[in-house]
């Protein structure tokens, strides 16, 4: 079985998170980007910084995309993550603008 594919700016944060590549992951966002996780929502480089040295790259994570389907500029993803804070299956959001992450949205589990 092989990997989903992924749109270029949503690999390229995957991979940041997977290589603890602090500056890549910021890189991979639009400057008004923003990652919201179960509804805290930390935007902008400083607010996507920080929410990748609290809950991903700074806390060791890893993440590995189980399915993908992207519809237009929207890609829903389920992820498997594993890391000092949380470890399981997720459902994740993604939205492109451009050559970058407008938003990573992990909604509330059910």
């Amino acid at each position: 079985m092989s990997a989903p594919v992924l749109p270029t700016p949503v690999q390229a944060m995957v991979d940041a998170i997977n290589t603890a590549d602090t500056e890549a992951f910021v890189a991979a966002f639009t400057p008004n980007g923003f990652v919201s996780d179960w509804g805290t929502v930390k935007s902008g480089p400083d607010g996507v910084r920080s929410w990748a040295v609290s809950d991903a790259i700074g806390a060791g994570a890893r993440m590995t995309v189980l399915s993908s389907e992207t519809d237009g500029d929207t890609t829903h993803v389920r992820f498997g993550w594993s890391s000092r804070v949380f470890n399981g299956e997720s459902d994740g959001i993604f939205v492109v603008e451009g050559d970058k992450v407008a938003s990573f949205t992990i909604p509330p589990a059910h």
